[in-house]
């Protein structure tokens, strides 16, 4: 965390103190939170919070604390100044839809791989070559064909049901 806003020695005031134009003390609050070289960090938290009740969060936290809840406040003001309506709640919504888009896309890629997989087993039993068959009794494919059987069989109901007429994605 730095130490000040100020300089060792010199009188430059804080961003805070700059933007309110008033003296910067020795103890002023903003100071290790706004430095002078980040004049619009302060401006945009100023817009949003007020200079006043930002003074008076700040001073009734403990310090360790204060740190973290200007970064905070610079985050929600940031995101104020983007959209004043809904500010972090818009972001954290927009990030939300993309969650719920993503998490569709994967399941409809998972079912592919499912449908592939029941297609490809499939193939295999009408050309002889099913789990049981003599010739694919040792490979690392009749492994995983005999570690899906339940998986298959489950496949295999879902798209006989779908053949009468039902949905295949109604289990």
């Amino acid at each position: 965390m730095k130490e000040s806003g100020r300089k060792q020695g010199a009188a430059a005031p804080c961003a805070a103190c700059k933007l309110l134009r008033r003296r910067c003390a020795q103890d002023c609050v903003f100071a290790p939170y706004f430095p002078a070289d980040e004049p619009q960090k302060f401006a945009n938290v100023h817009r949003v919070f007020g200079a006043s009740n930002v003074n008076k969060m700040l001073q009734e936290l403990p310090v360790h604390q204060r740190g973290d809840a200007v970064s905070s406040m610079v985050y929600e003001a940031n995101a104020r100044v983007r959209d004043p309506v809904y500010g972090c709640v818009g972001a954290i919504s927009f990030l939300q839809q993309q969650i719920d888009t993503l998490q569709t896309q994967l399941a409809l890629a998972q079912a592919e791989v499912v449908h592939l997989q029941v297609r490809q087993t499939a193939s295999f039993s009408h050309h002889g070559f099913g789990p049981g068959s003599p010739s694919n009794s040792g490979s690392p494919s009749s492994k995983l064909m005999g570690s899906q059987d339940k998986t298959i069989f489950d496949m295999d109901m879902i798209v006989d049901q779908g053949s009468l007429g039902q949905s295949m994605w109604s289990c």
